[in-house]
């Protein structure tokens, strides 16, 4: 948690910092966050686990973190409050709730997504969502807290849409005959006569009094109920434009119909068509615009629609069927063949295959028995499964997927930040920009000059469009992160898919994320004068208190040959080098050649063997028994079949591939050649994965760190994007902005090739958008009527800025059928 002040004559921020046991670690936090550009002072306290930070400028609360998480603590998370904003229509909205929320005390972050139309609030502990509620309120929007039922929001939505599409029927049919009558008698000479003899002018002109008076009250009013109020706030946004822009056409009809004498002579004209047809057509747009919006979800959607209501459970002795909430950890759960697995759980009883596409992306159904784990969300195939229930609710892992794709949809890129500088002084600037034009051609334009100032100052109000601004980015992330969703791809911070598409290294663990991560003893040789089975006794006794891959890998292969362990004393884990212990007396290394050599053992006798076995893949490790070399042991870890295909589509994207491991440089480069790696770095202790990686970074530029353990973090923090394999541990993936979770390489191209498509479609949008408002707003206020004799109509400008917002939705929509990568099999 943390929360940043302004005192006299500095500034400061206030983490809190776990994983501290000792003096030492103060040291290293301190040190870290000095490290931080900008930081005058750090002190950290061990007993409340608080860091006060100093500066004499803003600090970036992002860099402190992962400062932070780089020297290998964490940063306790403040509270997120979400909430649903109600009212915004356009980018200059946004803006506005952003600044009424980041106002409130204690708020450390607040980002406001038009697409989602949800607000994400990071603030400390004692900010209540009433205050924030409040504050979104006086801006002049309503607020209140996202329902943890995700269908009554759907629901509501679809309420809206209907509403809507009501509203623009209402509009339609109304509207139409006023465009008949006006415009109709504009182009067809015929028709103007026959309007002439059969009904009269100023009775035409009545009914399209009456009908646009209609149009406004009803249809019409949302846009008045919103843009009035913020107008009189001196906040005018998308909707004052329309207001303004109908009714300034409105009220100099009403004056030409009822009071035409006030008028110049020659300015005598009606434009209730411009006022009736604007509302229609940008409702028209609206309508187009929320279908499109929901489209954008559909990803969301879905995985909502992957939990299931209703389980079967074991009580009693009886099969009952029980909503989803009734279930509780530990409850036996019955999946039969077709059905949804429910909750997440451990099989007890069964066999059967699982499909888990939809969460991890492969095709293939996994095998499941006794004792392995299934996924709520995914389905059973072809036998009856009893589960244990082991996560329920918001801890379940379709759960954790739907939080992090709604954090990353409601997540603002970089490129924003341009986009919101400008959105907020957008739509004054486009009514003054109107007052000119209307003052222009009323003091230097042609006869009638009213009627052509004011035709064209409406026509720059209603053309402008902030919505498609506003919609260009966060419609393309919601997109582009639902795709990757559905792909096994989950990006766990939107700024991911911006920093990705620059990455020109990809780092990558070895152990677990090129191989399978579960070695095996492939060779055990003995120096003269000892016992094979004796050595491999001792080895297998020490390893057994080992929690490594390749301790493991030995004690397994004892067990098969049926050797007992003997007790074991003085055990002590050198990390990243070895072990040591003492049984029966003796003193027991077992380690790479480093720890040898630290030790004193000479190594000479295996060192030809060592190298033949580097060679061909396998990782050596030396046995010292009694200060004396007693054996050389071999494992090997098999390299994942997936690997071969992602490290060359790698390559065909144009990225260098770099591994890193604590392997020795024989294995190392072994196992590089067989994968067509770049470069190698064998031999680094976890705590040098951190400077490996900053050397990349002098060196070539972004770089992403694929790892899957708990000594992977801190350089998943320190890479500009962490990439976490899904299958490896909780530690790796809180460190990672990108989680893979079909647990292998292949969904590291695919996660890069849909943030580079993702970025393209943004520029695409934002291209669109600003160059639609540079180059219409001029057309709009006549730019080419003295050389070209051209002005642009009201209703076409309503009819083009109702197409902007809906190109750009279209656009983002297109991302939904980016294809994942083919790898051959």
């Amino acid at each position: 948690m943390s929360s940043q002040q302004t005192t006299a004559s500095q500034y400061q921020e206030t983490l809190s910092i776990e994983g501290m046991t000792c003096a030492s670690c103060v040291g290293r936090v301190e040190k870290a966050l000095k490290k931080v550009e900008g930081v005058e002072t750090a002190n950290v306290n061990l007993a409340t686990e608080k860091a006060v930070i100093s500066s004499s400028k803003p600090l970036n609360r992002e860099d402190l973190i992962k400062a932070v998480e780089r020297a290998g603590y964490d940063v306790a998370a403040s509270p997120v409050i979400e909430l649903t904003i109600e009212g915004m229509t356009c980018a200059s909205c946004v803006a506005r709730v952003e600044k009424a929320l980041k106002k409130v005390e204690g708020v450390q972050q607040a980002n406001v997504n038009l697409a989602t139309e949800q607000a994400w609030i990071q603030a400390d502990a004692n900010v209540s969502s009433e205050r924030l509620i409040q504050a979104v309120q006086k801006a002049g929007y309503d607020a209140k807290l996202v329902p943890s039922n995700k269908t009554e929001q759907q629901d509501k939505k679809a309420n809206e849409l209907q509403e809507l599409k009501r509203d623009l029927i209402i509009s339609l049919v109304l509207a139409l005959p006023v465009f008949i009558l006006e415009m109709g008698s504009h182009m067809i000479p015929a028709f103007h006569m026959w309007v002439m003899h059969n009904i009269g002018q100023y009775q035409s002109w009545l009914i399209q009094f009456v009908l646009t008076t209609l149009v406004l009250i009803f249809p019409g009013r949302r846009f008045y109920q919103k843009g009035i109020p913020a107008l009189l706030r001196f906040a005018p946004d998308m909707n004052s434009l329309v207001a303004v822009g109908t009714f300034a056409a409105y009220s100099f009809s009403l004056v030409a119909t009822f009071l035409p004498q006030v008028l110049p002579k020659g300015t005598v004209h009606v434009y209730y068509e411009a006022a009736a047809v604007i509302i229609s057509l940008i409702l028209l747009g609206r309508y187009f615009e929320a279908k499109a919006k929901g489209r954008t979800s559909q990803a969301i959607q879905h995985l909502i629609g992957m939990q299931p209501k209703t389980a079967r459970i074991h009580q009693n002795g009886q099969i009952l069927e029980v909503p989803i909430s009734d279930v509780t950890s530990d409850s036996i759960v019955e999946i039969r063949p077709g059905e949804r697995v429910p909750v997440d759980g451990e099989v007890v009883e069964g066999h059967s295959y699982i499909d888990e596409s939809m969460i991890t992306g492969e095709p293939i159904p996994v095998e499941k028995a006794v004792g392995q784990s299934v996924v709520g969300g995914t389905i059973n195939q072809n036998g009856t499964l009893n589960i244990r229930a082991t996560a329920i609710g918001e801890s379940s892992v379709l759960a954790q997927i739907i939080r992090m794709v709604e954090q990353a949809q409601g997540s603002k890129l970089p490129i924003q930040a341009v986009v919101d500088k400008v959105t907020m002084w957008f739509v004054p600037v486009v009514m003054g920009l109107a007052l000119l034009t209307f003052f222009v051609w009323l003091f230097f334009g042609p006869d009638p000059a009213l009627t052509f100032g004011l035709v064209n100052a409406v026509a720059v109000l209603i053309i402008a469009c902030p919505c498609a601004m506003g919609l260009a980015t966060p419609t393309s992330i919601m997109v582009g992160t639902g795709r990757g969703a559905e792909m096994g791809v989950l990006f766990r911070k939107g700024e991911a898919l911006q920093l990705l598409q620059d990455v020109q290294v990809v780092a990558v663990d070895k152990t677990g994320t090129l191989t399978e991560g579960k070695p095996t003893l492939t060779d055990f040789q003995v120096m003269d004068g000892f016992e094979r089975e004796q050595v491999l006794q001792i080895v297998a006794s020490v390893e057994a208190k080992s929690e490594h891959p390749i301790a493991l890998a030995i004690v397994e292969a004892a067990q098969q040959e049926n050797i007992s362990f003997l007790p074991v004393t003085a055990f002590d884990s050198v990390t990243g080098s070895g072990i040591q212990a003492e049984v029966a007396g003796q003193a027991v290394q077992i380690g790479a050649d480093r720890y040898m050599h630290e030790i004193g053992v000479n190594v000479s006798a295996f060192e030809a063997e060592a190298a033949r076995l580097g060679n061909d893949g396998k990782t050596p490790i030396y046995v010292a028994i009694g200060q004396k070399l007693a054996a050389i042991v071999a494992v090997a870890d098999p390299i994942k079949e997936s690997t071969y295909a992602a490290i060359e589509a790698l390559h065909q994207l144009g990225l260098k591939v770099a591994m890193i491991t604590g392997d020795n440089r024989h294995t190392a480069q072994a196992i590089a050649k067989k994968l067509k790696i770049d470069q190698v770095e064998a031999e680094i202790l976890p705590d040098g994965k951190v400077d490996v990686v900053k050397q990349l970074q002098q060196k070539y530029g972004r770089v992403a760190f694929v790892g899957d353990g708990i000594n992977d973090a801190p350089a998943l923090a320190q890479a500009d994007v962490g990439i976490a394999i899904g299958t490896g541990t909780d530690v790796a993936m809180e460190a990672a902005e990108v989680v893979l979770m079909s647990g292998n390489m292949q969904g590291v191209p695919n996660a890069i090739a849909l943030s580079k498509a993702t970025i393209r479609n943004i520029h695409q949008n934002l291209f669109w958008a600003f160059i639609y408002n540079i180059a219409l707003i001029p057309i709009a206020a006549g730019i080419l009527y003295p050389s070209f004799g051209i002005l642009l109509s009201p209703i076409f400008a309503a009819g083009a800025m109702a197409l902007s917002s809906v190109f750009v939705l279209g656009n983002a929509l297109r991302l939904k059928y980016f294809h994942a990568i083919k790898f051959d099999a």
